[in-house]
C-alpha cells in the first residue's frame, strides 16, 4: 500500500501548512498532544494553504448544504493531517486511527451531521485504508460552535513508538 503522502498526491491533494492561530486569540491547549503512543487531536476547522484558520463559517441546512458540508468535511481532514503531521514528524507513524468525534453547527430540524461527518471519514479511510483508517465515531448537531464554525472534528490516532 502507499504511504499517506503519497495516496494524497495519487487523490491529487495537498497538506495545508501547520494551523498558525490569529493574533490576540488565546487558545491554552494544543491542537495536537502527543501522549506515549495516543495523539488526541482538539476540535479542529479548516485552514487554507498559508495555514490560516478557515471556518467554515455558517449553519448547515441554512447557509450549507449536506454536500457541502461533506467537501468542507474533507477539507477538515486534511488539516488535521497537517497538524499531526507537524507533530510527529511523518504521518507513516499512525497505525490506527481510534475514534472521531464531529460537531456541525445545524439549523432547526437539520439531521444530516451524520453524512457531514462522512467527508473526514471518508478521506481518511481514502488515505489510510479501511485497516488503519477504520475509526469509532459520533457525529451531533449543535447551535454553535466557536467563532462561528460550521463544524469542528476532534479525536485520536495511535502511532508507533
Amino acid at each position: 500500500m502507499s504511504t499517506p503522502k503519497e495516496r494524497l498526491n495519487e487523490l491529487g491533494l495537498k497538506l495545508p501548512a501547520p494551523t498558525k492561530v490569529p493574533e490576540g486569540l488565546h487558545l491554552p491547549f494544543s491542537f495536537v498532544n502527543v501522549r506515549g503512543e495516543r495523539v488526541i487531536f482538539s476540535g479542529h476547522p479548516k485552514n487554507a494553504a498559508d495555514g490560516s484558520i478557515a471556518g467554515p463559517f455558517g449553519v448547515l441546512g441554512k447557509d450549507f448544504s449536506t454536500e457541502q458540508g461533506y467537501a468542507e468535511a474533507r477539507e477538515v481532514a486534511l488539516t488535521v493531517l497537517a497538524n499531526i503531521e507537524a507533530e510527529i514528524g511523518d504521518l507513516t507513524r499512525i497505525v490506527g486511527w481510534s475514534r472521531v468525534f464531529g460537531m456541525v453547527t445545524s439549523a432547526p430540524g437539520y439531521t444530516e451531521q451524520h453524512l457531514v461527518v462522512n467527508g473526514f471519514s471518508d478521506l481518511i479511510i481514502d488515505v489510510f485504508g479501511s485497516t488503519i483508517g477504520r475509526h469509532a465515531r459520533s457525529a451531533i448537531g449543535v447551535p454553535a460552535l466557536p467563532l462561528g464554525f460550521a463544524l469542528e472534528i476532534e479525536g485520536e490516532v495511535l502511532i508507533s513508538p
